[in-house]
């Protein structure tokens, strides 16, 4: 089905079998269990994990340097005696010393939130046919899928659909036929489709219809 993802490759429905690099296998404090034992696709948060560990490097690399060459003889370099007379002479109370604390606890909590969230919130986790096989869909291609299924209907002449991840969506604009009768045909043929997905966790529908130019 196009859209459906897997947890080796990105994207296609090759099987990821055990000992393959699978970021999806990852379970945690964040990874909540589906209906069947499905979990959610974590994220190998590869853009913060480079940006913490440039970071460290550098400050590292500094002080090791300023250290190596105190040893060698040399004197310690400004930046370092000026940090060590700030840290020695401010208070606690001190705003730059506030500041500077606010800063590292909210750098600290982001990072806490990344290591314990799975992220990767737009793949919905498919039902598992085979127990070497994970796959997913974007949330984009569930919402195509259902908006092609709801234009099929007689009577409907534009949908709007958001898929989330507990539920999805639909708008829809009709501009003949009675609106009850537009409801009820979209409601079998949009629970179908949603059944079709094969997510594990199939969203609950919301649909709402309209004639066009009102609002709602």
């Amino acid at each position: 089905m196009s859209g459906a993802h897997d947890a080796g490759t990105g994207t296609g429905t090759a099987p990821v079998t055990p000992g393959r690099h699978d970021p999806g296998a990852r379970s945690g404090p964040g990874d909540r269990d589906l209906p069947g034992g499905h979990r959610r696709f974590w994220s190998t948060r590869r853009v913060p994990a480079a940006l913490l560990a440039l970071l460290l490097l550098v400050v590292a690399g500094a002080f090791l340097y300023d250290v190596a060459a105190v040893r060698a003889g040399r004197p310690a370099m400004a930046w370092r005696r000026e940090l060590a007379r700030q840290l020695a002479e401010r208070p606690l109370d001190d705003l730059w010393v506030r500041i500077g604390a606010g800063v590292a606890a909210a750098l600290g909590l982001w990072l806490l939130l990344l290591a314990l969230t799975p992220g990767l919130r737009a793949l919905l986790p498919m039902r598992r046919t085979h127990p070497d096989v994970r796959a997913a869909l974007h949330r984009d291609a569930a919402a195509m899928v259902l908006r092609d299924r709801a234009m099929e209907v007689a009577g409907v002449q534009a949908v709007r659909v958001r898929v989330g991840r507990r539920r999805a969506d639909v708008r829809a604009v009709s501009h003949f036929r009675a609106l009850d009768d537009v409801r009820h045909d979209l409601d079998l043929v949009l629970a179908e489709a949603v059944r079709g997905l094969g997510l594990a966790r199939p969203p609950a529908l919301s649909l709402r219809v309209r004639r066009p130019g009102r609002k709602g």
